[in-house]
């Protein structure tokens, strides 16, 4: 499944109409300058225009204060007609409109012939036209739109520009904006995380933000009934296995009396079976028995005790019930205190034992070893179990091959109980070392 963060959804969707609000209020205001810039050129070229005009009507101007439309330009300084703006250009007209004075740049310009006073575009062209007072003289001031046009451009860039800048510091500003504003979310993550399997006890309420509250009210709810339903399927289990165990210890009773007092081969033979097949269901009720505590006990305490007492007594049980092969045992010198509950550990370790000596090379030792750290480990002979099958071996009912009568609740047994402990449960096969064999490890945390 692919997982979507939500951080970066909300951070790219908030930069991304950030980005657009900006980039659209750039385009805006470049639209608006281009069009204030408009202006500021036509009053330039008004200005302009109206700045020579007087120049010219001054340099023409004969002794007596007349006007000769006719007197060469050769007399004009036209250094004093320097135009202020490189694109701009001008021609002089004559009453007659017969341009007698141009700037550099003017040939270049398509200048109507008869302009008019005031503003006319033509072919791409910004043009303005004034008289003088008398009529006798006119200016035209022509600009290219191209260059109104690359202002403009060169506008926008530094308009846009800065927001290269601008808009990854925005987008970074805002990433850690959402992170801040997420942080519940991932603190309440962390909670549900750092939770157990036995952790069914209610979310923490304070400081839990408004729009976490039904999240939180929702989980709450959900462990509510998920305790429940462990509470009732434990509690089922271990009244149905207390329950069988009277009925069955009679039942064999009267199976080994029936025994006893026939002298028919075949009754015999058949009250053996029943005896076989009641003890297996026995067993089966006190491995029931064993599931439900592990299941239902608190198996961390607030003192700690000797795991080492605790392995001692579950071997020397096992020495004196005439175990099928000997069962070696490796202590640490030093004490191996942990919080674990004795009697989880205990049953741990019989289980472990159990599967061990059923599985294991017939006559061969069992190998159980107790680390400083309280690690335990349990090894013993025989073949290979495949890899496939050494992943289902926790599993519930789960047997191996020449499982015999086992009830397949040994090592599921063991790996609820290393779960709910806060450890691991690690099987190797071969054993690590050997070319053969099998050996099971409880590694705590």
């Amino acid at each position: 499944m692919k997982v979507r963060s939500l951080t970066w959804r909300v951070a790219l969707a908030a930069g991304a109409a950030v980005t657009i609000l900006w980039l659209l209020a750039a385009g805006i205001t470049a639209r608006l300058l281009s069009g204030e810039m408009g202006q500021v050129f036509d009053r330039e070229m008004r200005a302009t225009a109206e700045r020579i005009l007087p120049i010219i009507i001054h340099e023409r101007r004969d002794d007596d204060g007349t006007h000769d439309a006719d007197q060469s330009h050769d007399a004009i300084d036209l250094s004093r007609l320097r135009e202020g703006n490189d694109a701009l250009a001008f021609v002089l007209r004559n009453r007659y409109d017969e341009v007698f004075l141009r700037s550099s740049g003017a040939a270049a310009m398509p200048f109507p012939d008869a302009p008019k006073n005031g503003f006319a575009t033509v072919s791409d062209h910004r043009f303005y036209t004034v008289s003088s007072p008398r009529g006798d003289f006119s200016i035209t001031v022509g600009e290219p739109l191209s260059h109104r046009h690359a202002v403009a451009r060169e506008m926008l860039m530094g308009l846009s520009l800065p927001l290269v800048l601008v808009i990854p510091i925005a987008l970074a500003a805002i990433l850690f904006a959402v992170r801040r504003s997420l942080a519940p979310v991932a603190r309440l993550g962390a909670e549900l995380e750092a939770r157990g399997p036995t952790r069914l006890d209610p979310l923490p309420s304070e400081g839990v933000v408004r729009e976490l509250v039904p999240i939180v009210v929702g989980i709450d709810g959900l462990m509510e009934r998920l305790g429940a339903a462990f509470d009732a399927e434990r509690a089922f289990a271990s009244n149905a296995a207390h329950e069988m165990r009277t009925p069955v210890a009679g039942a064999i009773a009267q199976a080994q009396r029936l025994r006893a007092e026939t002298s028919d081969p075949a009754a015999a033979a058949r009250a053996d079976e029943i005896e076989a097949t009641l003890k297996r269901l026995n067993a089966l009720s006190e491995k029931l028995m064993q599931l439900a505590r592990a299941e239902g006990s608190r198996l961390r305490l607030d003192r700690e005790s000797d795991l080492r007492m605790v392995l001692r007594v579950v071997v020397e049980d096992f020495t004196r019930a005439g175990a099928p092969a000997p069962v070696s045992l490796d202590l640490p010198d030093a004490p191996v205190m942990s919080d674990l509950d004795p009697d989880a550990f205990g049953i741990l370790a019989r289980n472990l034992i159990e599967n061990a000596l059923r599985h294991g090379a017939k006559g061969r030792p069992v190998e159980v070893s107790l680390a400083p750290t309280g690690s335990l480990s349990v090894r013993n002979e025989g073949k290979v179990v495949e890899e496939a099958d050494l992943a289902r071996l926790s599993n519930r009912f789960a047997r191996g091959d020449g499982a015999g009568d086992g009830t397949g609740l040994g090592l599921a047994i063991v790996h609820v109980v290393a779960e709910r402990a806060g450890a691991d449960l690690r099987l190797y096969s071969p054993a690590p070392g050997r070319a053969d064999g099998f050996e099971a490890r409880f590694v705590p945390h």
